[in-house]
């Protein structure tokens, strides 16, 4: 009895792993998949995708690099990125105007190609370039900002320093996705 138990044990494990090659080969083409048609579309499951990536093997990894790269740089040119700053200043909505600036610069910066990530990119560039500390004085000058009048240096100051605030916490949020820097450098 402990023979046959002991082959059914062995002949399962055999087949067991084939079986986790197969739903893992199949998770992978569904996650690429869902990559490509655009159906993950959040910071939260693109990151979480890409930690699947860079754990998988080595081809599967390679099998993620283009749909991964694609899916980064639609997620930030089909503004869901904005949408995601957007629904996190929800007091201060962040400055379209200084995310564009920030891919601008990404675009025109040759250390931009240390990462696939184009999200990742921008978002460090944000800080980087320090376009908050700008944006939030450029924003909080309109007068637009103020029923048409033009503000007083002290408010403007004032405004300034809310968007600034908000505006950083929501940046470093988004910014903690990423434990170690998606690079291709590590820095």
């Amino acid at each position: 009895m402990s023979s046959r138990h002991s082959k059914r044990s062995h002949g399962g494990h055999s087949s067991s792993s084939r079986s986790s090659r197969r739903t893992s080969h199949d998770s992978t083409a569904q996650l690429i998949e869902s990559l490509i048609t655009h159906r993950i579309n959040t910071l939260t499951e693109l990151c979480r995708i890409e930690r699947v990536a860079a754990s998988a093997s080595e081809e599967d990894q390679l099998a993620f690099q283009e749909p991964m790269t694609l899916a980064w740089n639609h997620y930030v040119t089909s503004n869901n990125l904005l949408t995601e700053l957007r629904g996190l200043t929800r007091n201060y909505p962040f400055s379209g105007e200084a995310l564009d600036d920030a891919k601008w610069q990404v675009s025109n910066d040759p250390e931009s190609n240390r990462s696939w990530n184009y999200a990742w990119l921008v978002l460090a560039k944000v800080r980087d370039a320090q376009l908050i500390d700008s944006y939030s004085q450029s924003e909080a000058s309109k007068p637009e900002m103020w029923g048409g009048r033009t503000p007083e240096p002290e408010e403007a100051q004032q405004l300034a320093a809310c968007f600034s605030y908000e505006w950083n916490e929501a940046l470093e949020q988004m910014l903690r996705h990423w434990e170690t820097p998606p690079t291709t450098t590590g820095y």
